[in-house]
Protein backbone atom coordinates (compact mmCIF):
# COMPACT_ATOMS: atom_id res chain seq x y z
CA UNK A 1 0.00 0.00 0.00
CA UNK A 2 0.85 3.78 -0.69
CA UNK A 3 1.97 6.16 2.22
CA UNK A 4 -1.22 8.15 3.28
CA UNK A 5 -1.95 11.45 2.63
CA UNK A 6 -3.90 13.99 4.48
CA UNK A 7 -7.36 15.18 2.92
CA UNK A 8 -5.54 18.68 2.20
CA UNK A 9 -2.79 16.88 -0.05
CA UNK A 10 -5.92 15.11 -1.30
CA UNK A 11 -7.60 18.16 -2.38
CA UNK A 12 -4.87 19.75 -4.29
CA UNK A 13 -5.25 17.40 -7.07
CA UNK A 14 -7.70 19.01 -9.38
CA UNK A 15 -9.79 15.74 -10.57
CA UNK A 16 -12.48 16.31 -13.34
CA UNK A 17 -14.97 14.40 -15.94
CA UNK A 18 -13.76 14.69 -19.64
CA UNK A 19 -14.83 13.64 -22.57
CA UNK A 20 -12.77 12.37 -24.88
CA UNK A 21 -13.44 14.23 -28.69
CA UNK A 22 -10.03 12.84 -30.55
CA UNK A 23 -8.04 9.95 -30.38
CA UNK A 24 -5.34 8.78 -32.73
CA UNK A 25 -1.84 6.92 -32.54
CA UNK A 26 1.58 8.79 -32.30
CA UNK A 27 3.40 7.60 -35.38
CA UNK A 28 6.29 5.73 -34.38
CA UNK A 29 5.28 4.64 -31.06
CA UNK A 30 3.84 1.56 -30.20
CA UNK A 31 1.50 2.16 -26.97
CA UNK A 32 1.20 6.29 -27.11
CA UNK A 33 -2.24 7.68 -27.66
CA UNK A 34 -2.69 11.25 -28.51
CA UNK A 35 -6.11 12.43 -27.09
CA UNK A 36 -8.19 15.73 -27.16
CA UNK A 37 -10.50 16.41 -23.97
CA UNK A 38 -13.36 18.31 -23.60
CA UNK A 39 -13.58 19.52 -19.69
CA UNK A 40 -16.57 22.20 -21.28
CA UNK A 41 -14.92 25.36 -20.38
CA UNK A 42 -11.69 24.10 -22.30
CA UNK A 43 -10.22 21.37 -24.32
CA UNK A 44 -6.34 19.63 -23.25
CA UNK A 45 -4.32 17.59 -24.98
CA UNK A 46 -3.12 14.25 -23.24
CA UNK A 47 -0.73 11.79 -24.12
CA UNK A 48 -1.86 7.99 -22.70
CA UNK A 49 -0.19 4.68 -23.02
CA UNK A 50 -3.23 2.63 -24.61
CA UNK A 51 -2.75 1.50 -27.80
CA UNK A 52 -1.90 -2.20 -26.10
CA UNK A 53 -5.47 -2.19 -24.68
CA UNK A 54 -7.51 0.51 -27.02
CA UNK A 55 -8.14 1.26 -30.50
CA UNK A 56 -8.11 5.29 -30.68
CA UNK A 57 -11.67 4.88 -31.90
CA UNK A 58 -13.13 3.28 -28.30
CA UNK A 59 -11.91 6.10 -26.35
CA UNK A 60 -13.86 9.01 -28.78
CA UNK A 61 -16.71 10.20 -26.88
CA UNK A 62 -16.29 8.00 -23.65
CA UNK A 63 -16.69 10.25 -20.38
CA UNK A 64 -13.32 9.79 -18.18
CA UNK A 65 -11.32 10.69 -14.94
CA UNK A 66 -8.92 13.19 -15.22
CA UNK A 67 -6.05 14.57 -13.36
CA UNK A 68 -5.85 18.25 -14.68
CA UNK A 69 -2.98 19.64 -12.79
CA UNK A 70 -0.39 17.06 -13.26
CA UNK A 71 2.51 18.90 -14.29
CA UNK A 72 2.82 18.85 -18.09
CA UNK A 73 5.20 17.02 -19.81
CA UNK A 74 6.38 16.11 -23.68
CA UNK A 75 5.87 12.47 -24.40
CA UNK A 76 7.20 11.35 -28.47
CA UNK A 77 7.41 15.07 -28.79
CA UNK A 78 3.64 15.55 -27.97
CA UNK A 79 2.58 17.56 -24.88
CA UNK A 80 0.30 16.28 -22.37
CA UNK A 81 -1.57 18.19 -20.78
CA UNK A 82 -3.65 15.96 -18.41
CA UNK A 83 -3.71 12.59 -17.50
CA UNK A 84 -6.53 9.94 -18.12
CA UNK A 85 -7.04 7.90 -14.62
CA UNK A 86 -6.98 3.62 -15.52
CA UNK A 87 -7.09 0.74 -13.46
CA UNK A 88 -4.86 -2.24 -13.90
CA UNK A 89 -5.48 -6.01 -12.49
CA UNK A 90 -2.75 -8.86 -11.88
CA UNK A 91 -3.51 -10.10 -14.89
CA UNK A 92 -2.23 -6.86 -16.80
CA UNK A 93 -6.10 -5.96 -18.13
CA UNK A 94 -6.32 -1.78 -18.50
CA UNK A 95 -9.40 -0.05 -17.95
CA UNK A 96 -9.63 3.66 -18.30
CA UNK A 97 -12.08 5.12 -15.41
CA UNK A 98 -14.95 6.24 -16.48
CA UNK A 99 -18.23 7.64 -13.98
CA UNK A 100 -21.51 5.32 -13.02
CA UNK A 101 -23.57 7.41 -14.56
CA UNK A 102 -23.62 10.51 -17.72
CA UNK A 103 -22.58 13.46 -15.97
CA UNK A 104 -21.45 16.97 -17.35
CA UNK A 105 -17.48 17.52 -18.66
CA UNK A 106 -15.54 18.84 -16.14
CA UNK A 107 -17.47 18.10 -12.98
CA UNK A 108 -14.99 18.27 -10.21
CA UNK A 109 -13.93 14.88 -8.47
CA UNK A 110 -13.49 14.83 -4.74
Amino acid sequence: MAEEVTYDEFQKLDLRIGKITEATPIPNSKKLIKIIVDFGSEKRQAVAGLLKYYQPEELVGKKCVFLLNLQKRILAGEESQCMVLAAEDSEGKVAVLVPEKDIVEGSKIG
